[in-house]
């Protein structure tokens, strides 16, 4: 019978990410696997645009959340 312990979990390759808006400053959290045009919530502008799997962000990339 095999040790399950040292079976390894692979870890998902997506992750959300912090941006921050290029004409406002404005910082939102946002899914980097997006499918989905997402805007920012204060100015309207684009900060990412779906590809057909990681998204293209537009905006500043801050930090990546784990």
């Amino acid at each position: 019978m095999p040790n399950f312990r040292s079976v390894l979990i692979p870890a998902p390759k997506s992750r959300f990410i912090r941006v921050r808006c290029n004409q406002c400053g404005n910082e939102q959290i946002i899914f980097d696997h997006a499918t989905v045009e997402v805007r920012c919530l204060v100015c309207g502008n684009l900060l990412a645009r779906p590809t057909g799997g990681r998204a293209e962000v537009l905006g500043t990339v801050v930090r990546v959340l784990d």
